[in-house]
């Protein structure tokens, strides 16, 4: 089990927000990857841990065959732009869009007067030159909600074999987690138990491990990244 906490790495940013970079892969980075941050798992290449200055926007900017996920932890974002232009993220809320090989355009808002927090992740997708589109996920306490990856005979998720799913447990509540993942805590408190290691995670801390057993001793809220 390996741990990286969030608040150990740089505070930067750009346009209107702050953030911490803890997985920047050297598919996508290369000479510009920082070396105190993690690679990637699958196909899921970036997390970035940000928050947005009041009123503070990211500007609109393009993107095209990478898969941008949005998760708002703590205030509202309006987005806009080429895919769900007006639609807008509340605490809790996630939002995915494939560019493909068509691409699209964005610009996430703090419509509010006080900070906000949202994680962005991105994933390279399986194929290139897929069309454009939209996912919203509104996932539940005590739930745990697939946002992204699957086989292309479903249409709940945008297809990969790179698979993230938002874990939301109550305090006391357990859930094992198998095979190579990355695990990121958005929320709470929880006690990693991976063979004889332990870990006593909090909010920011990312988790590399084979096999977890997780514990909540809090209301708990992470980001579960694995491989099918």
């Amino acid at each position: 089990m390996q741990i990286l906490s969030r608040d150990t790495l740089p505070l930067g940013g750009f346009a209107g927000l702050l953030e911490h970079r803890l997985v920047t892969d050297s598919r996508v980075f290369s000479g510009r990857k920082s070396p105190e941050t993690w690679e990637g798992l699958g196909n899921f290449v970036y997390l970035a841990d940000a928050k947005f200055n009041p009123k503070g926007e990211t500007g609109m900017h393009s993107h095209k065959e990478i898969d941008v996920i949005s998760v708002m932890v703590e205030g509202c974002v309006s987005h806009e732009g080429s895919l769900e232009h007006g639609k807008s993220l509340d605490t809790g809320d996630v939002q995915v869009q494939r560019a493909g090989g068509e691409g699209f355009a964005h610009n996430e808002v703090n419509p509010d007067d006080s900070q906000n927090r949202l994680i962005q992740l991105w994933v390279l997708p399986e194929q290139q030159g897929e069309p454009a589109g939209y996912k919203y996920y509104s996932p539940k306490q005590s739930e745990e909600t697939r946002i992204y990856g699957g086989d292309k005979s479903q249409t709940d998720t945008f297809d990969s074999r790179t698979i993230i799913n938002i874990v939301k447990l109550d305090a006391g509540q357990s859930v094992t987690l198998t095979g190579e993942h990355l695990t990121y805590v958005t929320g709470g408190e929880a006690r990693f138990v991976d063979g004889e290691q332990s870990h006593q995670a909090v909010d920011g801390d990312l988790i590399r491990s084979d096999h977890c057993e997780v514990t909540a001793a809090t209301e708990l809220q992470m980001i579960v990244v694995t491989r099918s």
